[in-house]
């Protein structure tokens, strides 16, 4: 009896290495992206598994070259890789005829599966974000190398040409420390010439860390003279600067468990077919360096700053003429003219970002969301959200909940 039980546990010890999925990781994580993107890529392996990551360090190329690869991803019996560019040229990868899954990429070869389709998208949030902080001069700092950045300032500068502002754009390579020290001279130029006040958007949180160091050697104030923008939220970078730098947060956990989901699918039915993925922006995180209005009027300027401290209360007009030595129709026919709105609606708008970014970025209710940020009416919270976004509050929050929730 005890013999049949240990050959059916390894019967199942066997059966169950058959079914073993095995994926091939080069992706550096050293980045907040990547960090999120494997996060999600891990918890779809754990939830649909079994899974086994392999890696590859850098270095294995060079001893080996690319047939040493191909013959270790074969040994191992390697059913689908997951690659960043920067593992340099992996058209080699191709002769495998297994799903490839990069990260991000320099052109839009179609053997290979991607993400693609925000771009567009961050790029005009962007330009949206400094609109209504009132920028005229809009810039964009990118990376030549890579199709994402070109699309970003795309979007950027579609959107900034619809608001009829000057749009001014520089590009560089992906620089290491050590070339970082020795390639900064044209960025130092171009930040130099830019009129001030500008509003620069820069194609992720370490371009626009570079533009922080370059603002500090050249004495330009962030965010008085320089409002400053990234994305992808990396914490680290991003607070590693002063003043602390503002980023546009994608869906980028969420991509991860898709493209997992994805790439199993395509073992399973034994199929090599590339697809992409469509990443969202979500919110803007908002720190230091966007935290001034380009408005000269320090009256304005004031009413602006504590309605957005005191967004969550229910602030009235007569209330605000306490603020500042303005008669309440004065106050209203200014902030009309140099806003573009009343003050009742900016309020609502304050009160509706952060309605959006608390589903976003917790469970709480609506209704309890609704309460925390001064309404007290419910039904009128609903509608004024439904007016101001497009969609119900469950739908706005559906559309980027984690996939196994939905």
């Amino acid at each position: 009896m005890l013999n049949e039980n240990n050959d059916l546990n390894l019967v199942k010890e066997i059966l169950y290495r058959l079914a073993m999925i095995k994926i091939l990781v080069l992706i550096d994580s050293a980045t907040e992206f990547s960090r999120r993107f494997l996060t999600g890529l891990i918890r779809y392996a754990h939830e649909n598994g079994p899974w086994t990551f392999y890696r590859l360090p850098l270095y294995y190329k060079v001893l080996y070259g690319e047939a040493g690869i191909v013959e270790r991803i074969k040994d191992w019996g390697i059913d689908a890789i997951f690659v960043q560019w920067e593992y340099n040229e992996i058209q080699f990868l191709k002769q495998l005829d297994i799903p490839v899954f990069l990260q991000n990429y320099e052109d839009n070869a179609d053997w290979f599966s991607k993400i693609s389709g925000d771009y567009i998208e961050v790029g005009a949030m962007a330009a949206s974000f400094f609109a209504k902080k009132k920028f005229k001069n809009f810039a964009f700092y990118g990376n030549k190398n890579f199709l994402w950045s070109k699309g970003r300032a795309e979007g950027y500068r579609i959107e900034v040409e619809k608001l009829g502002g000057n749009y001014y754009y520089f590009e560089s390579e992906y620089l290491t420390n050590s070339q970082w020290s020795r390639s900064h001279i044209e960025l130092d130029e171009w930040l130099s010439l830019l009129p001030k006040p500008v509003a620069v958007f820069a194609c992720d949180d370490y371009f626009a860390l570079q533009v922080a160091e370059m603002c500090k050697i050249n004495n330009i104030d962030i965010p008085n003279e320089l409002c400053l923008l990234g994305v992808d939220n990396d914490e680290l970078i991003c607070n590693l600067s002063y003043p602390s730098i503002s980023s546009i947060v994608t869906d980028d956990e969420n991509i991860g468990y898709i493209a997992g989901k994805k790439i199993h699918a395509l073992i399973v039915n034994k199929k090599n077919i590339p697809f992409n993925i469509v990443k969202k922006p979500l919110h803007i995180e908002q720190r230091q360096s966007t935290e001034k209005y380009n408005i000269s009027n320090k009256y304005i300027t004031t009413i602006i700053e504590y309605i957005e401290k005191n967004c969550k209360t229910n602030i009235s007009i007569d209330q605000l003429t306490q603020v500042v030595p303005l008669g309440r129709r004065n106050l209203e026919k200014k902030f009309k003219a140099i806003m573009g709105s009343s003050i009742y609606q900016f309020i609502l708008e304050k009160k509706i970002e952060h309605i959006s970014f608390e589903l976003l970025t917790t469970e709480k209710s609506f209704l309890d969301i609704a309460i925390e940020t001064g309404f007290n009416d419910i039904r009128n919270a609903y509608r004024i959200f439904k007016k101001n976004t497009g969609q119900t509050p469950l739908n706005f929050r559906k559309k980027f909940l984690k996939p196994e929730t939905q």
